[in-house]
């Protein structure tokens, strides 16, 4: 029996395959679960030298893909894959555009020729399709390295017999990033100046992938609803925003799932005990791990605010820095865990000898490290200037660590605030991104630890309850690939 609808899903990044952020856990988990509904899906990814093909069990199919680009013809090897519910994944192999250390860049910067690399991608996905014989309902694209992809369907494939009535969704995942390349680039998209106007892919004078991506997408959604309607606004739009504001009426907010296969406090293979909602004390176990492994005092009713996170301004760290040294006569730690901006590792590197058995640090990122912060902390700290859906404090909560966060975004749609009169909440945000309101809050949060036990126990408590399912969220994007549809069928002018 045919299925309702077949989809074609785009991403540069498919966990377990390949990753450097949320785009990866969407599309490795949502594709799974459109699949176990009777969807027909696929996915196409690039074949980066990074992913393990014998781990995965990778098979090399036997045809060499054609790809036209502008003046010229690219080939490229296909390898398929697997996700849970044998959702196949195929990947485009092309050792003159993926064999290199980095998914985007290396330590010397971006790839110089990421407009090439991408653009070929989204083209090679195209022709993959065309030639499996997969006959696409919609195209769901992800970020700038697919944006283009509308853009070629709606002009190079309008009248294809396999792929001209195809339906597009673009989904925004961080419009911080566009994919804007010079104008004398032009022909890596495939395209001559044709493209080069305001209406398509020109951004004040310089190509931008994801604007064109924005215009030629019949739906468009981004990983929040609060981010959704944020990124029509001059602070968080990038510049977009009165492009979004015309696409309104397409514009659609989808909540991330979480993955609790992998983050679950009864099962967690990383911790020394496994706990639950009905035994938080062991919980305290994991806090005692976690103040020996970051050289905190030994003090289990103080507070430990943890950080798992990229330390660098767009997640608020700039702030954090500023007001470190008010916390110095206040009774709370710090574990803080992450990577980042230079200044960033150097000044929160150096907090463990500035406030010996108050503040622990390690510059890095470890898995083990990352589990064992997120459960041994009484609170996750997430201080972001934007975060379009963002996952750990999804994850804190299931561990009983109250999420302090700005509202914004994800943070906002998922984190219920503290009322201090009912004592219901499941985290503590504050909304104004400064210094002041930053010391504020955490200050709350400390005290309603130290003085309202009971109001922390019973936050705690609904926090572990709450479950943010992917099966939600493909159900979600299922809606949208009808809207899709049905939009392209009307016809894009």
């Amino acid at each position: 029996m045919k299925s309702a609808l077949n989809v074609l899903f785009l991403s540069s990044e498919v966990y377990p395959f390949s990753k450097t952020g949320g785009l990866g856990d969407v599309a490795g988990f949502l594709p799974p679960c459109v699949k176990a509904t009777g969807i027909d899906i696929i996915v196409t990814t690039p074949l980066y030298s990074s992913v393990n093909r014998d781990k995965y069990g990778l098979r090399k199919l036997d045809f060499r893909l054609t790809v036209p680009m502008f003046h010229w013809t690219e080939y490229a090897e296909v390898y398929l894959g697997f996700l849970p519910h044998h959702t196949p994944v195929f990947f485009i192999g092309h050792d003159g555009f993926f064999s290199r250390q980095g998914l985007y860049h290396d330590r010397n910067g971006d790839f110089g020729d990421n407009l090439k690399r991408f653009s070929f991608f989204s083209r090679a996905s195209l022709e993959l399709a065309r030639h499996l014989g997969f006959r696409a309902d919609v195209i769901h694209c992800n970020d700038w390295q697919t944006a283009i992809t509308p853009v070629q369907l709606k002009l190079l494939y309008r009248n294809d017999p396999m792929l001209g009535s195809c339906g597009s969704l673009l989904s925004l995942h961080n419009l911080g990033y566009q994919g804007i390349f010079p104008k004398e680039k032009i022909f890596d998209t495939g395209f001559g100046w044709d493209i080069f106007k305001s209406s398509i892919i020109e951004y004040y004078d310089q190509i931008n992938l994801l604007k064109g991506g924005i215009i030629f997408s019949d739906i468009l959604n981004t990983v929040s609803r609060r981010y959704a309607y944020e990124i029509q606004t001059p602070e968080f739009g990038f510049s977009l925003d009165t492009l979004l504001k015309t696409r309104k009426r397409d514009l659609y907010g989808i909540l991330n799932g979480a993955d609790y296969t992998e983050w679950n406090p009864e099962t967690d293979r990383f911790l020394p005990e496994k706990y639950n909602a009905d035994s938080p004390d062991k919980k305290q176990i994991c806090k005692r791990e976690l103040q020996k492994h970051f050289y905190l005092n030994p003090e289990p009713n103080t507070p430990v605010i943890g950080v798992v996170s990229r330390l660098v301004d767009q997640k608020g760290f700039d702030l954090l820095a500023s007001i470190m040294h008010r916390f110095n006569e206040h009774n709370v730690q710090f574990a803080i865990l992450g990577t980042g901006e230079d200044w960033a590792n150097s000044y929160f590197g150096s907090l463990p000898f500035i406030y010996p058995g108050k503040a622990g640090s390690k510059i890095l990122y470890n898995e083990a490290y990352a589990h064992l912060v997120i459960a041994g902390s009484d609170f996750l700290l997430m201080p972001s200037r934007y975060e379009p859906c963002g996952l750990n404090q999804m994850y804190a909560m299931k561990y009983g660590t109250l999420p302090i966060v700005r509202a914004v975004g994800g943070l906002d749609d998922t984190v219920e605030d503290y009322n201090e009169h009912s004592g219901t909440g499941t985290g503590f945000k504050f909304r104004v991104f400064n210094g002041q309101e930053l010391y504020d809050v955490i200050k709350k949060a400390i005290y309603t630890y130290l003085d309202r036990k009971e109001h922390y126990r019973r936050m705690q408590k609904k926090a572990m309850s709450r479950q943010f399912s992917w099966e939600d969220a493909a159900s979600d994007y299922i809606s949208l690939y009808g809207f899709a549809k049905e939009k392209s069928l009307k016809g894009w002018y």
